[in-house]
C-alpha cells in the first residue's frame, strides 16, 4: 500500500473515459451492499446508473448452437424492449448474442467482464465492448491493465448473478461457466430458469437437467417477464412485425423443424417438387423463417 499512488490510478482511470465506484458510491448497486462476496471497487464504463435496472443475465456455452444463437439473440431482443436489462458476460456465443439482441431493441444492457476495462477479451469482440460501453454500462472489478486469468471469470461470473432478478441458461454442459453461474445465482437465492432442447443434444444437457430439478421453464422473453413477476408490454419482434403471414403457413415451412431437417425429408413431407421446395426454402431464409446449416434446414421464427 506504501508503494501504491492512489492517485495516480484514479487520474489514469478518470483519463481513459472509466468511473471507480465504491460501497459508499450513490450508484453502488443495492445487491452488493448485502451480498456474500461482494466487489471491492467497480470499475465502470458507461452509465452506472443502469446497475439499478431490473436485470436478467442471459448465459451459455460459448460453443452454441445456431438455434441457441438465435434464441439468446430474440430474448435478448424481447426484453430489451420491454425496458428489462440483459446482464452476460460477453463471451463468445450465449452471451454475445444476447446483448446483440438487446442492443436491437435499445434496451438497458450491463455488460460484465473479468479483465480490465482496457483489455478486450474475447479480442473479436471489441466492437460489441464499444457498443455495450456506448449503449449500457460495462464493468469489471479488476483496473486497467488487468489480464485474462481462468479464475478470474468464475469471480466473474457471482457478479453477474448478483445483478440479475432471474439467471437464464439458454445451452450448456453440465458443467462449465454457465452452471457456476448457476451456483452462484442459488447461493444468492437468485432463481434460474432454462430454455429447453432436444435430449440428445451435448449442448441442451444442462438446460434440460436445470429443468429437471425444477428451474422455471423459459421459451421466450414472455416467460422471463412472468418469471420475474413484472408485467410490461410485450411488442411482437421486428421480425413477427415484417413477417408475410403466408410464410408462416405454407406447407414447407410446417415440414421444417426446430430441428435441422434435410432437404429430402422436407420434400417428402411437402408431397411438393423439389425445385418448387428449392425456391420457397430460399424465399424463408431471405425472410428469417428458417436457416440453413450442414444438417439442412431449421425453424427460426413461429
Amino acid at each position: 500500500a506504501e508503494r501504491t499512488d492512489v492517485d495516480a490510478i484514479v487520474s489514469a482511470h478518470r483519463d481513459a473515459g472509466i468511473e471507480i465506484l465504491s460501497p459508499d458510491s450513490v450508484e453502488w448497486p443495492d445487491a452488493f451492499h448485502t451480498d456474500p462476496e461482494p466487489p471491492p471497487l467497480l470499475f465502470v464504463r458507461g452509465d452506472p446508473a443502469l446497475l439499478a435496472s431490473v436485470s436478467v443475465a442471459i448465459v451459455g456455452t460459448r460453443r452454441c448452437t445456431a438455434a441457441g444463437s438465435a434464441t439468446s439473440r430474440d430474448l435478448g431482443e424481447g426484453l430489451g424492449a420491454a425496458g428489462v436489462g440483459v446482464v452476460s458476460g460477453l463471451a463468445l456465443g450465449i452471451d454475445g448474442a444476447a446483448h446483440r439482441g438487446a442492443l436491437r431493441s435499445g434496451g438497458p444492457v450491463v455488460g460484465v467482464v473479468a479483465t480490465g476495462l482496457d483489455v478486450v477479451y474475447p479480442r473479436r469482440h471489441r466492437e460489441l465492448w464499444a457498443e455495450v460501453a456506448l449503449a449500457g454500462v460495462l464493468i469489471s472489478e479488476a483496473p486497467l491493465g488487468t489480464a485474462a486469468e481462468r479464475w478470474r471469470f468464475p469471480a466473474r461470473n457471482r457478479l453477474i448473478a448478483a445483478l440479475s432478478r432471474l439467471v437464464v441458461v439458454v445451452e450448456s454442459g453440465l458443467t462449465g461457466g454457465s452452471m457456476l453461474t448457476v451456483e452462484s445465482a442459488i447461493e444468492r437465492q437468485v432463481d434460474v430458469g432454462a430454455v429447453p432442447g432436444p435430449v440428445r443434444a451435448p449442448a441442451s444437457a444442462g438446460p434440460n437437467q436445470l429443468l429437471a430439478d425444477g428451474c422455471c421453464l423459459v421459451r421466450d422473453a414472455a416467460d422471463v417477464m412472468a418469471a420475474i413477476g413484472v408485467h410490461l408490454p410485450l411488442p411482437a419482434s421486428r421480425k413477427q412485425q415484417d413477417e408475410p403471414a403466408p410464410l408462416v403457413d405454407d406447407p414447407v415451412t410446417n415440414a421444417v423443424a426446430w430441428t435441422p431437417t434435410p432437404l429430402d425429408d422436407i420434400v417428402a413431407a411437402t408431397g411438393l417438387p423439389f425445385t418448387e421446395v428449392a425456391s420457397q426454402l430460399m424465399v424463408l431464409e431471405l425472410a428469417g423463417v428458417v436457416e440453413r446449416d450442414t444438417d439442412g434446414y431449421r425453424r427460426t421464427t413461429r
